[in-house]
């Protein structure tokens, strides 16, 4: 995929130089079935959250016989590339669908912040115990609770971090070294706990930022590393420390979601659920304990690519735990009881 072709994608992060405008509600009438449902995704088929979206399009369009006809607009451009702005569009009905980031409605939903405490979930158990248990249904109702009809789970990854110009194992490591973060101010604190300097902005402005050097890292899921050629943009350093997970929900508009009959309904349901499922299996593609493929095949770009300890990621974790500490009162401490005992238990298991 060449460079333009990324920048239309919006491969991740929040854009946040969009101009402002207004979002519109368009009509819609009870029992009446458009032509087109619009389904809003960050990035498109080369990365697996575009393939979830597509796979769910494809799915409904089978299953409802051609009666809902989904068309996907990736790069979140029925929102003018603005990924913050992505879940009151869906609220006011400006976008019919969407597979969501939960680090990208937080702005909406201050509870979806969860998922960004650093070092929460730890591991791929981790995340399936904090989604597909209470916690996970807790904060589906909360989805509801803000206007947006919550179907299922899908994955954006672990966010591991890359750099120019060393390699990390320790905090110290981090001291000085410019990174672009995502558009929540809980990556802000975060990086600046380590000592690092975190710079915000869009995904489009940080890779010339990335070739240049005016920023000297980032941080993504290992399958955006490969998908955008990040080794190309002057990344030859990658730490795998799984700091913090992007679960992803897919989504309806609650008036579409209501004009549709109860069997349609449990159709789009599933297949939503059916979707995600297939989804998360190709996020995790390549970087399970039993298939190490896509670490390897970064490694191959004649990348470094650092494994931490156990006692590493600790040192790391101690380190951001003001951070944690501070959000973790914003999100709400039962929430985060919760979401704490939720992955003691899987380690128990």
């Amino acid at each position: 995929m060449d460079r333009r072709s990324l920048l239309k994608a919006g491969v991740a992060g929040a854009a946040f130089t969009a101009a402002p405008y207004f979002f519109t509600r368009p009509s819609q009438a009870q029992g009446k079935y458009k032509e087109e449902y619009k389904l809003s995704t960050v990035v498109g088929l080369p990365f697996p959250w575009g393939q979830g979206g597509d796979i769910w399009a494809k799915l409904v369009r089978e299953r409802t016989e051609g009666r809902i006809n989904i068309k996907m607009y990736p790069g979140v451009s029925l929102v003018n590339g603005d990924q913050t702005r992505e879940f009151t569009a869906i609220r006011q009905g400006v976008i019919d669908l969407a597979v969501g980031s939960t680090i990208n409605w937080s702005p909406q939903i201050k509870q979806l912040n969860l998922f960004s405490l650093p070092f929460l979930s730890q591991d791929h158990a981790g995340l399936d115990a904090l989604v597909q248990g209470e916690v996970g249904k807790e904060i589906m109702q909360l989805v509801e609770k803000n206007g947006v009809v919550p179907l299922a789970w899908g994955e954006n990854g672990f966010r591991e971090v890359t750099n120019s110009k060393r390699e990390i194992r320790t905090p110290a490591d981090m001291k000085g070294l410019k990174f672009r973060v995502v558009g929540s101010p809980i990556f802000n604190d975060t990086f600046t706990a380590l000592g690092a300097n975190p710079t915000q902005m869009s995904w489009a402005d940080a890779q010339p930022a990335l070739a240049s050097g005016a920023v000297e890292g980032q941080e993504n899921p290992l399958h955006i590393f490969t998908a955008a050629k990040l080794h190309t943009l002057a990344q030859k350093f990658v730490t795998r420390w799984g700091y913090v997970a992007d679960p992803l929900i897919f989504v309806a508009n609650k008036d579409v979601w209501n004009s549709w009959s109860a069997k349609d309904r449990d159709i789009v349901r599933q297949a939503a659920i059916d979707a995600g499922k297939q989804e998360i299996a190709i996020a995790r593609k390549g970087l399970t304990p039993d298939d190490q493929s896509l670490v390897k095949e970064v490694a191959a770009l004649g990348v470094t690519v650092t494994e931490l300890t156990a006692a590493e990621k600790e040192a790391f974790k101690q380190a951001v735990k003001p951070a944690y500490d501070k959000w973790a009162q914003q999100i709400g401490m039962d929430l985060v009881k919760k979401a704490e005992a939720a992955v003691a238990a899987r380690k128990k298991a």
